[in-house]
This record gives C-alpha cells, structure tokens and sequence, in this order.
C-alpha cells in the first residue's frame, strides 16, 4: 500500500567495512525460497564459541552501516551473522514486508547449514524493523532459542499512526490515514506471543524518537513469559545497545547466558 514504502530506506553505499573495525568476516550469498540471492557476513568468535547471533538489522542503510551494533558480541565470544534484506547492500530484489520474513527464514537456514555453528545455541537479535521480522521468524521457527528486540515497535499501522499524529496534531486522522495507507500482516504483536517458552529480552528507550516507547512497551505486553523488558532513560534509537547505555550489554549478555544455560 501506498505508505509500506516508508518503512524501508535500502542503500548501497559502505559505510563501514569488517576490516576499519578488527573484524574478521567471510563474505557470501545465500538463497531465499523464492529464489533471491542474499548477502550476508559471518563474524566468527576469537576463540570457543558461546552461541551464534543472527542479525536482523534496521530499516536503513544496510549491514555495512550495522556492523558497529553487533561487533561487541564478537569480542564478548559470540558468532554473528548479519544479512542484508533483498533490495539492501549486495542483495537481489526488492524489498517487500514479505520479502524480508522469506529473508529472514532463509538467513537461519543459512546458520543451520553450517558445520561450525551449534544448532541447539542459535539467538536471534533484531532491532528496529529487524525486531519486527525476527519477531515473526522466530515465532516460526522453533530453532532459535531465545530472542532479542531492540527500539522495535508493536505493529506496521500503529508506529505509522505515532508518527503522523506528531505532523497532522489529530489521533483520529492520524489512525485513520494509517489504517488505509498501511498494508496489514506480519505484525509483530500477532507474533510475539508464539515465541514463548523460549525467553524474550525487549529493550526500549524513553529518548527513542523513532520506535516510540509506548509501542515498545505493547509489544512487550503483547508477549507471553518468560519475558523481560529493559526500560532505559537514555539513548537515542538503537544508539542504547551500541553505547552500552547503563550497561546494557552486561544485560544482553547475562540474558543470552542464562537463556542458553540448559542447552545439551
């Protein structure tokens, strides 16, 4: 529909390479199961790995601009693989909300084929609309054992209507023009409840000016236990996790150790 576009704002330009930040990273491609060809990076750990984090990066940009929210988790003994949305950096396609849960889908099939990555310790992060379509991945697939959202908010139609009250000043129109601009489907608070008992870390910002607090906070109602919700003062969106804003990485961390604790 005529606002969907809005949501998505792909680049080709690098901004940042593996190499700038000590990072060691093996380029490649994957296929989706509609016959998309992805890029993707894989991050491995220094030494023995703890788990393997998949990246479900934001709206922008594309993973060379993300590269900076997820390389602490490297140092911390983490793999990361991080990919890029069809229409997104090297990737194939247009992008389409769709398009980006297939992505997602195909991203985890990905980390699942690869001899060197534990399938019972794979976790999934996502920011912003990358919370949105991890939420519902992981909904589907059962293989990812726990669960991080970051600044991501509750539906398609609400974060749209957020925003169109700030500029229109009335509730109603703004919910209206939402509701007729903004295709449904695929909405997170549909989905978040299905990824229990697997345990669920939602962070949200009272600064974040994007994915407003209170859809924050919706999804997080929305979801079933076990379930947290980390409520920061400060940072800006997506800026809390990658400036450790009140330790939020010692939280990540501690979460995604207890989450994988009971794994064989």
């Amino acid at each position: 529909m005529g606002l969907d576009r809005l949501f998505y704002y792909p680049s080709k330009t690098v901004y940042y390479t593996p190499d700038e930040l000590g990072l060691e990273c093996e380029d490649l491609t994957f296929q989706t199961a509609d016959g998309v060809k992805l890029s993707g990076c894989f991050l491995p750990a220094p030494g023995p790995a703890r788990g393997t984090v998949i990246h479900f990066h934001g709206n922008a940009g594309n993973i060379t601009a993300h590269f900076t929210l997820t390389s602490w988790l490297v140092s911390e003994g983490y793999k990361v693989f991080v990919f890029d949305y069809r229409g997104y950096g090297k990737s194939e396609g247009r992008v389409t909300r769709r398009g980006t849960i297939l992505d997602g889908h195909a991203a985890l099939d990905y980390v699942l084929s690869r001899s060197d990555v534990d399938p019972r310790r794979i976790v999934a992060l996502g920011q912003s609309l990358g919370g949105a379509v991890a939420t519902v991945v992981a909904a589907e697939r059962h293989e990812i054992r726990a669960v991080v959202l970051d600044g991501t908010f509750s539906s398609y139609r609400r974060i749209a209507s957020l925003h169109l009250r700030r500029l229109l000043h009335s509730r109603w129109l703004a919910d209206g023009i939402a509701r007729v601009g903004v295709s449904g489907g695929y909405e997170p608070q549909d989905y978040v409840a299905r990824i229990a008992p697997r345990p669920l870390l939602v962070i949200v910002s009272l600064q974040d000016e994007i994915c407003f607090p209170e859809s924050g906070r919706e999804l997080f109602e929305a979801a079933a236990e076990p379930k947290e919700l980390v409520l920061l003062s400060e940072g800006a969106h997506l800026e809390a996790v990658a400036g450790n804003i009140d330790g939020v990485q010692q939280r990540i961390l501690r979460f995604l150790e207890h989450a994988l604790s009971g794994t064989p």
